[in-house]
Formats: C-alpha cells, structure tokens, sequence
C-alpha cells in the first residue's frame, strides 16, 4: 500500500508558484501539513539567506519532508554575457539554498527517517538554451542529491532528484525569447512533477527511486532536450 502522508510536516522552497505552489497543493490534499517558503510568503524566506533557513527549520518541531523547489534563471544566460555576479546568484538559489535547507533539516529527517525531494531538470544532464549557469547549479543539485543520499541511507532518509522536461511556469518569461504557443501548450504543467513528486514520497519505505526524469511527451526525449523549430505532432 502507499505510504499515507496524513499528518506528515513538509517543508517546499519555491513554494508560492509554479512546481512548488503544484507541489504544496498536491501535498496538503494527500493530508501534509506544508510550509511554503519563498521571497513572496507565505513564509517569507530567501533561501540563500544561510541564518534565516536555520531560525525557520529550528522553530518547528519536526519535519518529515523537504522539497527544494525554488529556482531561478536570467534572460543574458549565454557564456559571454554571464557576469560574475549572476553566477553566484544561480548558484546561491538553485544549489545552495537546497543545501542549506538540508543542513538545517537533517536532524529532524533523521528522526522522521523522513525524505527530500530536489527538483533539479534534465539540462542537468544534456545543454540546452537554458544556459551554463542554470545547468552548471542544477548539475550540482542533482549529484548534492546522489552524494547525500549515498551519506544518509544509513539514516534512513530517502533523496530523490526529479528532473522535468520542459515545464509551463513563470521562469519562461525569464527565457531570451518566449515559446511559440504551439509549444507551451505541449509542455509539462506544474502539477504533473508534483503528482511524480507525491508517487515519490508516497512509495513505502521498502522502496525508494533516486532519480525520476519526467518529460513533455510531444517535445522532447530523452538526450534531447532542445529543439531549435520545434514542430510538435499533433494529438491523435
């Protein structure tokens, strides 16, 4: 039987929109008491502030479930026009604030024998447009997933890396140029990562999948995660 996550206290950065708001929504209907974090509530917290993740974590009891959904990206994202600065922001939102945030938790999971969910994306894996920074931070989050659950499976902690295709969020208005409509209506939406997040956490304890990649049916495959004119088929 699945797991029943009735009860349980979760943790989701990025959680006011896009995968995170999907994620906390799925959650709390499964029964999860969840605390959404990001810069916009509603627990305000950015996750690259190191001090403020600990006063958060160590103000609650337990935490049975961490999520690390928040992430970040920018319109000059190409080689030659990231500056050093926008370099350690990726990498401060999107690989250090997880960390962070597993740093702060890992004394409760341990006790919970609990899980983390990071969600870190297929360019982890294969360039695309998304550019080097984004992908350089999220191949980092996705081997910070390997390494600590290699590290805590003793501990009984489950890590989990889910990496999404191309996903209908608000981070596209962040892209050098937005999708034609033809293939935002052919992406992934937020609410399908968080229905393979729930079956991830849902799994009983016998069982465990480390890595999870999940991907537009119509756009992509996998080792091929760009489409310079894409062309999507359409729906029979």
């Amino acid at each position: 039987m699945p797991e029943s996550l009735e009860g349980k206290v979760a943790i989701v950065t990025g959680g006011s929109s896009g995968i995170g708001a999907a994620i906390v929504q799925r959650l709390e209907g499964a029964g999860a008491v969840c605390h959404a974090v990001s810069r916009h509530g509603p627990v305000k917290i950015d996750v690259t502030d190191q001090s403020a993740v600990q006063r958060f974590v160590s103000s609650l009891e337990r935490v049975d479930i961490l999520v690390c959904a928040a992430g970040d990206n920018v319109k000059k994202r190409r080689l030659d026009e990231i500056t050093p600065e926008v370099w350690d922001r990726m990498l401060a939102v999107n690989l250090s604030g997880a960390f962070y945030f597993i740093g702060a938790c890992l004394a409760k999971l341990r006790q919970a024998r609990g899980d983390v969910v990071l969600i870190s994306s297929v360019s982890a894996q294969w360039p695309d447009g998304s550019g080097p920074a984004y992908q350089a931070s999220k191949a980092g989050l996705t081997a910070l997933g390997r390494a600590a659950g290699l590290d805590e499976h003793s501990h009984g902690v489950r890590f989990s890396v889910i990496n999404p295709g191309l996903v209908d969020t608000p981070i596209l208005l962040k892209r050098p140029s937005p999708p034609p409509p033809e293939v935002t209506a052919a992406m992934l939406r937020p609410e399908d990562v968080a229905e393979a997040c729930l079956f991830l956490l849902s799994l009983p304890r016998r069982a465990h999948i480390p890595d999870l990649t999940i991907l537009p049916t119509r756009l992509q495959a996998l080792g091929k995660t760009s489409i310079p004119n894409p062309q999507p088929a359409p729906d029979k």
